[in-house]
This record gives structure tokens, sequence and C-alpha cells, in this order.
């Protein structure tokens, strides 16, 4: 029986990737392990294309549909055009319901410069929640597209913002009350205000138009499962520094209270970049000048090197591959 969550990589590969037998010459970049697009050549543009459901949260589930895919778009360094919102709704949704969930998604759409431009709604006894999938679309010159294919030993591991910030702002909005003994009520108001932040479009474009060796929205797996994936993809190792990971002190409360990695936990709104040596410092600039917060974490190695934590104490250990995320543990 499988677990809750996204496949492990190697189930993913073998029971539906592999499945995958014909192929089009129109389509630049297909489905893979760590592929956050699908690029379709266009002949002097290519259309980039990424979708996403949103499953483990209920009260942002609007907001966090638009910017899961949009932010995708964004780690190939290019600006979301549309997209499009799948709604599946349980028995006893409400149209205030539905109201509230494309309020948000309105309101998101317009900060992340998107247009909603289709989808499909519909009541059914299939789900117990609210499910949304969103497809986002980008253009870009042909050729213009970022990817992890780009990357090099010696390259510098950027991250934008902090670990665990989106999973932070679900478990704080959906656990509230078994967070009260643990958290502030001042604390638990910031942590579900981390979900303001879970865009990331705009250090996507900023970087992008410097130039970059691949990037990556953190998404299910966390920080580590984001690093594994770009280095599968590119056949590299890494070496990461714990300590030079940034984390809101409110996320290593939550985790600690359930028992969870923070470094493992969904953190849509932290960006990786892969930043070559000569463009590191001006990928840095552009994005702390636009106030968004950037750290570097570490950097990538050759493949036999490995895919390494240096742990805090000192320690070094191994990056295994994305498994379920640590939110479902919670919520």
């Amino acid at each position: 029986m499988l677990k809750i969550g996204k496949l492990d990589s190697d189930v993913l590969q073998r029971i539906v990737l592999d499945k995958i037998r014909y192929k089009r010459r129109e389509v630049k970049t297909g489905a893979g392990i760590g592929e956050d697009c699908a690029i379709i050549d266009f002949g002097r543009y290519e259309c980039v294309i990424s979708t996403d459901p949103i499953t483990a949260a209920v009260k942002d589930i609007g907001r966090l549909a638009i910017y899961v895919s949009c932010n995708d778009i964004a780690s190939n360094g290019i600006q979301p055009l549309g997209i499009t919102l799948t709604m599946m709704l349980p028995p006893g949704t409400t149209e205030e319901d539905v109201s509230t969930i494309m309020d948000q998604a309105a309101a998101a759409a317009e900060i992340a410069q998107v247009q909603i431009i289709g989808g499909h709604t519909e009541v059914t006894e299939a789900v117990n929640q609210p499910v949304i999938v969103s497809t986002a679309f980008g253009r870009a010159f042909s050729g213009e597209s970022q990817s992890a294919h780009d990357m090099r030993p010696g390259d510098c591991i950027l991250m934008t913002k902090t670990a665990g910030l989106e999973g932070t702002g679900i478990i704080a909005g959906d656990r509230r009350e078994q967070l009260s003994g643990v958290l502030s009520e001042e604390e638990l108001a910031e942590a579900i205000s981390l979900l303001d932040q879970v865009s990331v479009v705009r250090e996507g474009v900023l970087a992008g138009e410097i130039g970059t060796s691949g990037m990556h929205d953190v998404t299910e797996g966390g920080i580590l499962g984001a690093v594994w994936e770009m280095c599968h993809i590119a056949e590299l190792g890494a070496e990461v520094y714990e300590e030079a990971i940034p984390v809101n002190p409110i996320t290593l409360k939550i985790a600690e209270h359930f028992s969870i990695d923070h470094l493992r936990l969904i953190s849509s709104g932290c960006m990786l970049i892969m930043a070559p040596q000569e463009k590191k410092d001006r990928i840095m600039d552009a994005v702390s000048a636009a106030g968004i917060r950037i750290s570097c974490i570490g950097q990538i190695t050759l493949e036999k090197d490995g895919l390494i934590l240096m742990g805090k104490d000192g320690e070094r250990r191994e990056i295994a591959p994305p498994a379920a995320d640590e939110l479902y543990k919670v919520v």
C-alpha cells in the first residue's frame, strides 16, 4: 500500500514515468523526477507549463493554488502569464465557501501578475475536503528557460527566505488549538502570516534576468528534498551546511512539538538558486534589494562526492531522496 503524500522517487520512476513511451519532438522537457516544468517548442518561443495540486491546506487553498504553479514557472526564470484552476469540492460546500476560495485566488493572481484563464468547478462525493489543481503557463524566447541541466561543480547553492515556510503557515492555521500551549498568540499570528511570502515569482524573475544554473521552488520534501532533486537531474553532488540554512524560531518550535524535520517540511516561498560563482554576488544583491532574504547554504560538487549535509555537530550525513512530506504527519 502506498504512503500518503508524494510518491517516493524510485516508485514514481518505476510505475509512472517509465510508462510514458510516446514522445513528441516539440517537447523539449517532459516529465521527470525533479522537473518543475514541461517546455514545448513553439518556434521563436517556448511554452513553459506546470501543474500542481493543493490537498493538505484548506483555509488558504485558493491563495496557495495560485502560488504553487506560478512558482514553478518562475523557477525557469520567467513570468507566469495564465493559470487554470480545477476545483473539486465536497458535499456541503456553500456558495460562500466557493466565493472565499475565489477571493483568495484572485488576490494572489494579482500579486503574481497572472491571469486566471479557465478551469472547472464541481461538487463531488469523490473528495471529503476541497482539492484544487492549478496549471500555469509562461512564455520565453527559445532557449532562455533555465534548467538544472546547466548546473556545474562549484556553483553556489542559494536559498531565499526560511526553511519550512509554507508548512509552518499551514500547520499553524489548521492546528491552531493544538499549538495554543506551544506558541503565543503573537507567534501563531506570525506563523500564519508566513503564507503571505509563499510566492517566489519576484526572486525567480530577478535571478533569471541575471542568469542562473537552474532554480527550484522548494515544495514537498523541503530544502533537502529540493537539493536532491536538482542534483538528480544534473547528475552532480552537493555539500550543504545545516548551520547556513535560515529557519524561523517559530518553525523550530512547531517542528519540535510535532517531532518533524523542518528541513524536510514543505517550503513553498523558498527558491533554490544555483548560481555560477561569477554571478553569485549580483544575484544576491538584486534579490536582497527587493527586500527578500537570501542565503548561501552550500555548493555543487562532483557526483562521486555524494550528496552531503554537514550537520551543526560537524557530522557528515547523506541526503536521502525525498519521500512523503513531514506535513502529512501533522495534517
